[in-house]
């Protein structure tokens, strides 16, 4: 079958499958189906050693009987397989305890084509033999950093996905996504003074990446950055976050303004809607069809249209991220941020989600600072999303009168996340790098425990 007809023949599939739920007893179901191909390979020490690839297809099936909601899935598509896959869900829907936020878009809120293009698949996938150039090239620039003295090797990978999603509403749509990555990890100094590090890039489009040599020297200066790590004495003061931590900040952002934490009173944020939670001038951004972006999609997992959303604008809470059922228990309407796999029902998540650069230098944030601590690395996951408290170990750089002084390992940061974002500023070095981007931030007033 040709590339141009198999979105028809999904589709088609899909609505046979909705169809027939229907028939046998449900009220309303919607029908979800991805496809995918993945390659990588792994090159460690001027050798490959290995070459993998997958290829997937999973069908999930959403029917609702009444109020009551049911979903069921299966990676076989054959007639039989799917015949019991239909009857297996009507079945369950019809058990299912009632759920009175549970049901499908309003047909009237449904995105219509033709859709947004935020140009997230590349034409022409890399071959197996590019792929190993660029593992190849990304160790060996990590490799030549004087100081490295081992390696735990370099990958490169791509993968193409295709999603089609059918309501029994009318909705009918499909997009397809590509994705390209490299990496680098690398060891520094000998015995117990090894330390280690890496470096990775990812784009939709392999012109888009950071160049394999780039990545590689990256893993390695920092690896040799970190040796002669010390600890430190606990105290208070400002600590700031490397781009490649920082966005964790964001992604804590994420859950307290989650939809279903709110409804659910589990959010350190519930009541803060409209209040200023953000030092002032910070503006929190969710976009899901940036172009080219690593999380864009031209509609969501129920088949609303996404637009860019400003979560926080200017310092105060200006939206939750919401689904259908969050924001019909809110009482409010969904924004287009629903997520889904083929085994549960939508949930609501960000896209591209991203902080906006403020309007200093990282230089002149870290130069403004006497004495402090530069995030490099976060271990551990001690956070409370209901009350916001917040203790990580970590591991980065001490600064001393502006300038960058030695390595630091060993330490734990701890604080409210509540006070953490009003006493955060931005630099303005943001690149979208990953999903979810931060500039440089400074949070002034955080506790450092060390030795």
């Amino acid at each position: 079958m040709s590339g141009e007809s198999q979105p028809k023949a999904d589709l088609d599939l899909l609505t046979d499958v909705i169809a027939r739920a229907l028939k046998a007893g449900a009220d309303t179901a919607d029908a979800v189906m991805f496809t995918g191909q993945s390659r990588s390979v792994a090159y460690r020490l001027g050798a490959l050693e290995g070459v993998n690839g997958s290829d997937a297809q999973d069908l999930g099936l959403r029917v609702f009987v009444g109020k009551k909601q049911a979903i069921a899935s299966s990676s076989d598509f054959s007639k039989d397989a799917v015949a019991a896959l239909i009857e297996r869900a009507v079945a369950m829907a019809k058990a299912a305890p009632d759920d009175p936020y549970a049901g499908l878009a309003e047909p009237g809120s449904l995105a219509s084509a033709p859709f947004a293009d935020p140009d997230i698949c590349d034409p022409v996938a890399p071959s197996e033999e590019a792929l190993v150039e660029i593992a190849r090239a990304a160790e060996d620039a990590a490799r030549a950093v004087d100081g490295v003295t081992n390696s735990e090797g370099a990958g490169a990978g791509h993968s193409a996905a295709t999603v089609n999603l059918a309501t029994s509403t009318g909705f009918a749509g499909t997009y397809r996504s590509s994705s390209v990555s490299a990496s680098a990890t690398v060891l520094a100094g000998a015995g117990d003074a090894m330390e280690r590090d890496y470096a990775m890039s990812s784009a939709r489009y392999l012109e888009d990446m950071e160049q394999a040599p780039a990545i590689g020297a990256r893993a390695g200066w920092r690896a040799v950055a970190r040796l002669g790590a010390r600890k430190l004495a606990s105290r208070q003061v400002p600590v700031l976050y490397d781009p490649r931590v920082g966005k964790s900040l964001l992604g804590h952002l994420a859950g307290a303004v989650n939809g279903q934490a709110i409804a659910r009173g589990t959010s350190f944020l519930k009541d803060s809607m409209g209040e200023r939670i953000f030092a002032e001038g910070v503006s929190v951004v969710d976009d899901p069809v940036r172009k080219r972006g690593l999380r864009s999609k031209p509609f969501d997992g129920e088949g609303l249209a996404g637009a860019s959303l400003e979560i926080v604008k200017g310092g105060y809470l200006k939206s939750w991220v919401l689904d259908c059922a969050a924001a019909r228990q809110l009482g409010l309407a969904s924004n287009g941020r629903a997520s889904r796999g083929t085994g549960g029902p939508p949930s609501p998540a960000t896209t591209n989600l991203y902080m906006t650069p403020g309007a200093v230098s990282r230089d002149a944030l870290i130069g403004a600072v006497d004495a402090g601590f530069l995030v490099t690395e976060l271990i551990g996951m001690g956070v409370n999303p209901v009350t916001g408290d917040y203790s990580r170990g970590a591991a980065g750089f001490w600064i001393e009168r502006g300038e960058i002084a030695y390595p630091v390992s060993e330490v734990t940061i701890a604080g409210n996340l509540r006070d953490m974002f009003l006493n955060l500023t931005p630099a303005s070095d943001l690149e979208f790098r990953y999903g979810t981007n931060a500039p440089t931030v400074r949070i002034d007033g955080m506790m450092v425990a060390g030795s």
